[in-house]
């Protein structure tokens, strides 16, 4: 039953004026829905309409190529796509960038609390004692200044963000977690494209070890008659030394290409999470085909980019963090209501004649910093303009790899025509220069000349197959690898 008695009517009369001072405070903190600081505008960028070396390659819409961003299925090699989804799961430098991420969703966490109230609890004992200023007095009475004193409190309070400066910080806290995120992306597709970049590389030395073992086969063939025929007197000492010669110098880039290929499995091993020593690659007859890479439009380059995305969230953020460093400008408004109970002996420690209670606003604000508020305003709006800076740069560099790669890849492809066409031409006349030898018509010496141009072209063309294959996983990693909205998809 509520004690309506006269002697409370003053108690009850401040609570309720401490009720409406506290409603009042509440409703303008409500009403007043400013956030200081500038809203944020996606920074001006220079934007061509069409890729410069694009002449022949066909646009893309965002799916029409690709499901799920899995880009490296292009190659059509089930042991490769394996090899990414260990990668997804245990590359040790991607959960680091997955924990940075983690860091960045808590920090909005927190932002986020503060934009609601705080509850305290505490409850504890206090043992006092004061002096009486005399000291025969205080020694004949040294246990009566002594004081227990038990407290118990329940808070309420809460910052009313009416100047805004709790949601920029907030606004920052998320930018900066979606620029992590892109981070996180980015440093994903990084290894992805790495690991791919090695695979093909190694699929490309599987394919010119078989051909040096063969090389070395028919080269040692070659030896053995060659000796044979100087020991029948056919040929001369000089025809054995350049047999010889040719056979050496064969088993030593053979032996070469070896540790290479070891190298690259090595990394492999280390992209996928595990030691070398416990991963091997088994070599394998086929190389993966070279793909046909979709474009997307220069527009969409923006928005598939990941690290375009991680600079324009680090845009967002520091333009939200001006806002902060101006609201400090404003004054806090806090609002907070406490009460409890309190006494000096613990058997009627919670009762009604022991409680407290307190509720009002307060107003803070500095009135002078020397300068520090200021300082801090231009602080962040140049952190600002360098942000955007680094998001144009950033947006350029993009344009620049994707030319890069195109026209990379247009000189390569024509390059392998005419390279093609050197080989026909170098098998071919190997073929009769082995003929003609034969015959006896000419010296082995030729034979010698004509064999090894023709596995010089033989590797040329190995060669730059493995660097158009290499050329394709680096654009197709500059035009955003996973282009069918990856990043929003992995967030939702």
């Amino acid at each position: 039953m509520t004690d309506c008695s006269p002697r409370n009517l003053p108690q009850r009369l401040a609570l309720a004026r401490g009720s409406r001072l506290l409603s009042l405070s509440l409703s303008l903190a409500l009403l007043s829905a400013c956030a200081i600081g500038p809203d944020y505008q996606r920074p001006t960028v220079a934007e061509p309409a069409q890729y410069k070396e694009a002449a022949g390659w066909r646009q893309a819409s965002p799916s029409d190529a690709l499901a799920r961003g899995a880009w490296w299925e292009l190659y059509g090699d089930q042991q490769l796509n394996g090899l990414i989804d260990k990668l997804n799961s245990a590359n040790q430098t991607v959960a680091q960038s997955e924990a940075q991420y983690r860091q960045a969703q808590a920090l909005v966490r927190s932002a986020r609390g503060s934009l609601f109230p705080t509850v305290d609890l505490s409850a504890g004992k206090t043992r006092a004692s004061q002096g009486t200023g005399s000291s025969s007095s205080a020694l004949s009475s040294s246990s009566s200044g002594i004081r227990d004193t038990y407290n118990t409190q329940l808070g309420v309070s809460w910052e009313a963000d009416v100047w805004g400066k709790l949601r920029r910080g907030l606004e920052a806290n998320e930018a900066s977690a979606e620029a992590s995120f892109a981070d996180l992306a980015a440093m994903r597709l990084s290894q992805q494209s790495e690991l791919v970049q090695n695979y093909l590389q190694l699929r490309v030395m599987d394919q010119q070890k078989r051909l040096l073992e063969a090389t070395v086969a028919a080269y040692q063939r070659s030896l053995t008659m060659t000796e044979n025929q100087y020991r029948a007197g056919v040929s001369g000492k000089d025809a054995v030394a350049q047999a010889q010669t040719q056979l050496k110098t064969t088993q030593a880039e053979l032996i070469d290409l070896i540790w290479q290929r070891a190298q690259l499995e090595n990394a492999i091993a280390v992209l996928i999470g595990l030691p070398p020593a416990e991963f091997s690659l088994a070599e394998t007859q086929d190389i993966p085909a070279l793909p046909q890479v979709p474009l997307s439009l220069p527009s969409q380059l923006l928005e598939r980019r990941l690290d375009i995305a991680s600079a324009e969230r680090s845009v967002i953020a520091a333009n939200a963090n001006i806002g902060v460093a101006k609201a400090a400008y404003y004054p806090d408004l806090t609002l907070s209501l406490a009460g409890g109970y309190s006494s000096s002996t613990y058997a009627d420690w919670i009762s009604l004649p022991n409680r407290f209670w307190s509720v009002g606003p307060k107003l803070a604000m500095t009135l002078f910093d020397g300068g520090q508020r200021s300082a801090e305003v231009d602080r962040t709006e140049a952190a600002y303009d360098q942000t955007v800076a680094k998001y144009r740069q950033t947006v350029l560099d993009g344009f620049r790899e994707v030319e890069n790669y195109l026209v990379q890849l247009k000189v390569l492809e024509d390059e392998a025509a005419v390279r093609q066409q050197a080989l026909d031409a170098a098998r071919e006349s190997l073929r009769l220069t082995e003929n003609q030898y034969k015959a006896g018509v000419i010296a082995y010496l030729d034979v010698v000349v004509v064999q090894a141009t023709a596995l010089s072209n033989e590797r040329s063309v190995l060669t730059l197959l493995q660097s158009r294959l290499v050329t394709s996983v680096q654009l197709i990693a500059a035009l955003g690898g996973g282009w069918d909205g990856q990043l929003q998809a992995s967030k939702e």
